[in-house]
């Protein structure tokens, strides 16, 4: 099992989550981490602001609301495995950016924040759990049904079950 697999186990196991949807911003309260609506550039979708032992997650406000739930979970993913970058003005302050690169998942990180985020918001044993009861007789249906039950984008549910090895790809 991937490292952010655990974490995001881990997460849900300290707050005793075992019904979706998952709600980031209940955890991200129950850490201590403020969450705060921002009016952001259009591909960015939130940061990370850590100073001292305070957090801070700034979230896109005019995004939709899956993808607001899946930044902020994306940045307790950060919380939890990364030490973060240092802002340039303050070293010793740490600032995470979600933004359209890291969407893209190319650096380890982001990567790993993603994961985390989808295993955090969908995790493994209520996505099969759910493939089980519902009745679907596609793939999109099945996907379309599952982000509805989660509130995930449909995109975020595919890569979810793909990586769950549940379907090999979008419609297949």
């Amino acid at each position: 099992m991937a490292r952010a697999d655990t974490a995001a186990r881990t997460l849900l196991q300290e707050f005793q989550v075992t019904v979706a949807p998952v709600d980031p911003f209940m955890l991200a309260r129950g850490l201590g981490v403020q969450v705060v609506p921002q009016d952001l550039d259009a591909d960015v979708s939130g940061m990370l602001l850590r100073r001292d032992s305070r957090c801070v997650i700034g979230v896109n406000r005019t995004h939709p609301r899956s993808r607001r739930r899946f930044t902020v979970a994306h940045e307790l993913g950060h919380l939890r495995m990364h030490r973060g970058r240092p802002l340039i003005l303050d070293t010793d302050t740490r600032v995470n950016y979600r933004n359209t690169v890291s969407s893209m998942a190319t650096d380890r990180e982001e990567i790993e924040a993603n994961r985390f985020a989808a295993a955090l918001l969908a995790p493994e044993v209520l996505v099969r759990e759910a493939v089980q009861r519902i009745s679907f007789r596609t793939v999109d249906e099945l996907v379309a049904q599952l982000a509805g039950l989660l509130e995930l984008s449909e995109i975020a549910m595919t890569y979810r079950l793909m990586n769950l090895g549940i379907i090999s790809g979008p419609g297949q």
